[in-house]
């Protein structure tokens, strides 16, 4: 099916040639304002995904959730996220990027939006199940979106610049949470934040379509974007995916560290605010800095490999180079329950966050070097319902850690530990990052 919703004439050279001279400085590079607006469309996904977190302590207040009862809300949203991986990425490979994409930001816009009418904690298992189910699709599309507008050597870098997007939403979510609650209420909270994928689908109607396609995208852009090997024609059978060790490398290297990064974003708020003593208004400042860490460590680690790859090296030494060295730097966050100053802490946890988005920048790319973009979108599903699959029972097990200890030591020891051990399930599982031989119908 055409990633468009109205039949549209793929351009002629000569159509694309007037493009070119019409649209001045654009001409040559239009992709990285394709990757700007997946970067939006990330933005807000995760203001959508971490208001709860924020607002943990006061809804337990409200209504009366326990720490358990916590956990089992951020569970069934990874739940619903790892489902809706396998769906959404098999439906945006087949309706194309263009519709799959506005559809699933108007289900989770709904489902954010819906949040702020609710008053019972079945009604809020609903709702976080819908939100989970909707946002499932921003990963598999954006990574689409990359390989249908990127060269392989760009992919990690704009990966990393449209996944910088997770910490830009992380980082203001605080700030506009704080401001509406102050002024009005929670409620209102999910009100706005989720009503602006409204004004995004505007944009991403306007100017999203396939280079092919698209007016602002010139032959000698086109061109470049096309410069890899010719892929041959046909479609992927989805469980032609599954035997392949290239699948698993990337779904094992999911499962491991996704789990990290939904505790990152559902307990850091709560750990601060409990463990220092802090309010709303008063935290939003340590959670800008270390999800500016995170945004500086997500164009890193793709800049990293990148420049690899720019240089001569092959994908597999650069992609893994970088994460090798993102490893390295998530360690020293084991220290952090011991840290006496909340601003150590920040600092660790800047470091933590922004090693987790370096390396998790080159695991994105990984579908994308070892599959045909016709199968990209799948690939990522299954990987990522692997990794909502892990989050969803570490959700359980950190909720009931709290609940009876009251301590944050090993969730954040098992932190440290992840990245080194999903790397090295990574190389053990595809040595030379080949690409993989897929079967067609």
């Amino acid at each position: 099916m055409d990633s468009a919703p109205f039949s549209q004439k793929t351009r002629t050279p000569e159509e694309s040639k007037a493009a070119s001279t019409s649209f001045g400085l654009l001409v040559g590079r239009y992709r990285w304002v394709i990757c700007g607006l997946l970067l939006l469309g990330t933005t807000k996904n995760y203001m959508d995904r971490q208001i709860i977190g924020l607002l943990k302590p006061t809804l337990q207040h409200e209504l009366g959730w326990s720490e358990i009862d916590y956990g089992h809300l951020v569970s069934i949203f990874q739940a619903a996220y790892g489902i809706g991986m396998l769906v959404m990425g098999r439906l945006i490979d087949w309706l194309g990027t263009r519709v799959g994409y506005a559809i699933a930001m108007v289900v989770w816009s709904l489902a954010s939006m819906a949040q702020g009418m609710l008053g019972s904690f079945g009604g809020f298992l609903g709702a976080r199940f819908a939100l989970g189910f909707g946002e499932s699709a921003v990963f598999p599309a954006s990574l689409k979106a990359v390989a249908e507008w990127f060269p392989k050597k760009e992919r990690a870098l704009a990966t990393g610049i449209f996944n910088a997007g997770t910490n830009v939403g992380a980082a203001i979510t605080p700030f506009v949470v704080a401001m509406i609650v102050a002024r009005w209420n929670w409620r209102w909270a999910f009100f706005l934040i989720g009503g602006l994928g409204f004004a995004w689908l505007i944009l991403w109607f306007l100017i999203y379509r396939r280079p092919e396609e698209h007016p602002r995208c010139s032959v000698g852009e086109l061109k470049y974007i096309r410069s890899d090997p010719v892929e041959p024609p046909g479609k992927v059978r989805w469980l032609r995916l599954l035997p392949h060790r290239q699948t698993w490398a990337y779904g094992i290297g999911k499962l491991i560290i996704d789990p990290i990064w939904w505790f990152y974003l559902f307990w850091i708020p709560d750990f601060l605010l409990k463990r220092y003593g802090l309010d709303l208004q008063h935290v939003s400042l340590q959670i800008l800095i270390i999800y500016v860490f995170a945004d500086a460590g997500s164009v890193a680690g793709g800049w990293l490999s990148s420049t690899l790859i720019h240089r001569g090296h092959t994908h597999n030494m650069a992609r893994k180079t970088a994460m090798l060295v993102c490893a390295v730097c998530v360690v020293p966050i084991v220290f952090t329950p011991h840290a006496r100053s909340a601003w150590v802490a920040v600092l660790l946890l800047g470091l933590a966050t922004a090693a987790h988005q370096g390396f998790s920048a080159n695991l994105f790319t990984l579908p994308s070097d070892t599959f045909p973009r016709r199968a990209v979108a799948s690939v990522v599903g299954i990987g990522g319902t692997m990794g909502a699959l892990g989050g969803m029972f570490s959700a359980e097990i950190v909720g009931y850690l709290l609940q009876l200890t009251g301590s944050y030591v090993i969730p954040f020891v098992a932190a440290g530990c992840a990245y080194l051990f999903a790397l090295a399930i990574i190389h053990l599982l595809s040595p030379r990052l080949e690409m993989a031989h897929l079967d067609v119908r």
